[in-house]
């Protein structure tokens, strides 16, 4: 369950990936070589305000996609979202979401891909901002999961998650780091499910609650996480 680099999450293996996801994508259309593409994304991932939102965790994602794709109608968009949903991200800024949607619907017709699945990758990567996807949006469900699988980590597993995110938001004060990510963890909690494919919810939604109510209990603690 952690994000941790492996020996094969190296950045070739990542290209390696790449270029098989977006050849899939264009179904056989012409476009421009993927290694350029690969090589931007890839250097966005590896910014120096990355703590958690780094190319460990687009492997750790991209591997839950692999788990889950069945219950995707288009697992090559699904996949594509993956590289966009954090490829614009300053801890600092709200509208990173926005800006990864954008930076796919430029990039990705450019690359040789379609009109329909370049839209749905935006509206996949626009959907991260709430991790509530509809019911019946596989590709949604499939994204969202993977997304978040990381709460169902072990205790330790998701420690070192919980301290990576304290990292990228270092330039925060304690007093309102822990309110506003207090916030975060009760809107997370107050979703009626937090995996929506059937073997998400089976396998990482008891575990992940449990996590999440840990961690909002220990900020509440004058020795709480800083």
């Amino acid at each position: 369950m952690t994000d941790s680099p492996r020996p094969r999450d190296t950045r070739a293996a990542l290209v390696e990936r790449w270029r098989d996801t977006l050849l899939a994508a264009r179904s056989g259309a012409p476009g421009p070589d993927p290694l350029p593409y690969a090589e931007n994304l890839l250097d966005r991932w590896d910014e120096p305000q990355r703590r958690y939102h780094t190319t460990a965790h687009l492997t750790a994602v991209l591997d839950r996609i692999d788990t889950l794709a069945g219950y995707a109608a288009d697992v090559h968009a699904v996949r594509l979202a993956a590289w966009f949903h954090d490829a614009v991200y300053r801890p600092d800024r709200t509208e990173n979401e926005e800006r990864s949607a954008a930076l796919a619907e430029r990039a990705l017709p450019e690359a040789g891909v379609g009109e329909a699945v370049t839209a749905e990758v935006a509206r996949l990567v626009r959907l991260t901002v709430t991790h509530d996807p509809a019911e019946g949006d596989g590709n949604g469900e499939v994204l969202c999961d993977a997304d978040l699988a990381v709460l169902a980590g072990s205790p330790q597993e998701y420690a070192v998650y919980a301290a990576q995110v304290r990292e990228e938001y270092g330039f925060v004060p304690d007093e309102a780091f822990r309110a506003g990510r207090a916030d975060v963890l009760r809107q997370l909690l107050a979703l009626p499910r937090l995996f929506r494919t059937p073997r998400g919810a089976a396998e990482w939604e008891a575990r992940a609650r449990h996590n999440l109510a840990t961690e909002l209990e220990l900020l509440g603690s004058p020795s709480g996480p800083r």
